[in-house]
């Protein structure tokens, strides 16, 4: 559970981030719905969690983990 919510503290930093950014968050329409409304404040239970994770092709999903280990992305 800890792992999704990092990945998922990334996904809102790279969210906030310059579109000249070159971090996998940066194509909105790639991205799947892990909340449950639009404002993005409420996130999606883990089976709903999981559900849009496992939507992604696989290559977007080892971006946005790679990103999400990222010291850097992580705040660590």
């Amino acid at each position: 559970m800890k792992r999704q919510f990092a990945c998922v503290a990334a996904l809102a930093i790279g969210l906030g981030a310059s579109p000249a950014s070159a971090d996998p968050f940066s194509d909105l329409a790639a991205l799947p719905t892990f909340y449950t409304d639009a404002t993005m404040k409420t996130m999606k239970p883990m089976t709903g969690f999981k559900k849009a994770w496992f939507a992604m092709p696989k290559h977007d999903r080892v971006k946005m983990t790679k990103a999400c280990n990222d010291p850097v992305m992580s705040g660590h």
